[in-house]
């Protein structure tokens, strides 16, 4: 019997080029009330979205075809499915490659190996702030609380520049060749933004920019 959690009737796309990962998970996650579509790499699941918005996307980070960070920068400029919670599996676990993953656009970043139910965990937490997030949306005038820093941020001229190009949506990868720097030196830009004001992610940091005419 199912379990009737948070996760009911929420659909979820799972993508790994693992067979015995996407059916082990995929198993696990459907006995625990998700619906769940599967795709074996990044290029399989963009064909998938063009048919379907799914609620979460689990994502492998080391794809044949489109690798993880290269889908997810994607789906981060696409209007229409940039709101989309994304948690990475992956099986390197420095904290440099943690720091990539989230300044890519991630919203969660869980290592290989790991207990199912820590990602149901991880997954459930998701689903619920995107659903708050939602909720204030749709709420009154539609209105959302602005970000919260400390009051005594102050950005670079550099960090200043990269945050403009964060808010207009666009991808490392291109800040990179519009700065002509290495998409390295603007991932490092973008992880201290992200530690001087405590924010989460890209999406964050973007709106903290806007609120606070720094973009």
């Amino acid at each position: 019997m199912k379990d009737s959690t948070f996760g009911a009737q929420k659909n979820l796309l799972l993508i790994d080029d693992d067979p015995n990962l996407i059916l082990l998970v995929k198993d696990y996650l459907e006995f625990r009330g998700y619906e769940v579509t599967t795709a074996g790499n990044g290029r399989e699941a963009l064909s998938i979205l063009d048919e379907n918005s799914p609620d979460m996307i689990i994502c492998d980070v080391m794809m044949p075809e489109m690798d993880g960070y290269a889908f997810v920068e994607q789906i981060r400029q696409d209007p229409g499915k940039s709101w989309i919670p994304i948690l990475f599996l992956s099986a390197k676990g420095q904290s440099q490659d943690r720091v990539k993953g989230l300044t890519t656009g991630a919203d969660v970043y869980m290592v290989k190996p790991f207990e199912p139910e820590e990602l149901v965990a991880q997954v459930e937490s998701s689903l619920k702030q995107a659903s708050r997030l939602i909720q204030r949306q749709n709420k009154g005038n539609g209105a959302m609380p602005m970000i919260q820093v400390p009051f005594d941020v102050e950005l670079t001229p550099t960090e200043l520049k990269v945050v403009q190009f964060v808010s207009r949506g666009m991808a490392n990868k291109q800040i990179a060749d519009e700065l002509r720097v290495s998409q390295r030196t603007i991932e490092s830009h973008v992880s201290n933004m992200l530690g001087k004001t405590g924010l989460h992610n890209r999406t964050e940091l973007a709106r903290w920019a806007v609120e606070n005419n720094k973009a």
